[in-house]
């Protein structure tokens, strides 16, 4: 589902009154960039010199998962909205059914985005899941199976971000009809290729 500058219940964004008057090239949320990098770039350092900080296997894989977790909750929940103007989350409805929102500030309101701030918030969402899917290949290749899991864990959070980042963004000027019907076009496909593949 794909909203644009929806009036429901939840907030969608906060507008400022002097938003028109900044400079579109300065940095606008200073702690809010760096909390963006801050978090998947620590990840992947106690990731990488992991052995040469501690011994313990279990530490490390705790607080490299606990760097993603806080990654994510705050690129999906803080820095997409206040950087870029974009924000994604499943919402349950009264039947218990799951749906996807993705949301998009107008285009007027999404001039006033930082373009210093859309590299730092494009470039960070995008080069470190690569950086992931490496380290998957390199865990593999290297046999150090006990890596595994953790490098799965950077994939799926760093993937699920930039897939539900770059939803927002390339459904920001796609109507609610054409979504739905490529939707369910999806879904026939996906039914028929399992029907296909047989039990």
């Amino acid at each position: 589902m794909l909203r644009q500058d929806s009036q429901g219940d939840v907030p969608l964004f906060d507008e400022d009154e002097n938003a028109a008057n900044r400079n579109k090239s300065k940095i606008q949320h200073p702690l809010a960039s760096f909390f963006h990098l801050f978090f998947r770039v620590s990840a992947i350092l106690v990731y990488l010199l992991c052995e040469l900080i501690s011994s313990s296997f279990i530490a490390c894989m705790v607080t490299i998962i606990l760097l993603l977790s806080c990654d994510f909750w705050t690129v999906k929940n803080v820095t997409g909205r206040l950087l870029v103007g974009l924000r994604w989350w499943n919402q349950v409805d009264e039947n218990g059914k799951g749906h996807w929102v993705f949301e998009s500030r107008k285009e007027a309101s999404r001039k006033i985005v930082s373009s210093s701030e859309s590299r730092i918030f494009w470039l960070g969402l995008i080069v470190c899941p690569i950086l992931w899917v490496f380290f998957v290949f390199s865990t593999l290749f290297s046999f150090k199976i006990k890596w595994l899991a953790v490098v799965i864990m950077g994939v799926v959070l760093q993937w699920a971000n930039l897939y539900g980042y770059v939803k927002c963004k390339v459904g920001g000027g796609t109507n609610l009809k054409n979504m739905a019907t490529s939707y369910l076009g999806l879904q026939i496909f996906k039914q028929a290729v399992n029907k296909s593949q047989g039990p």
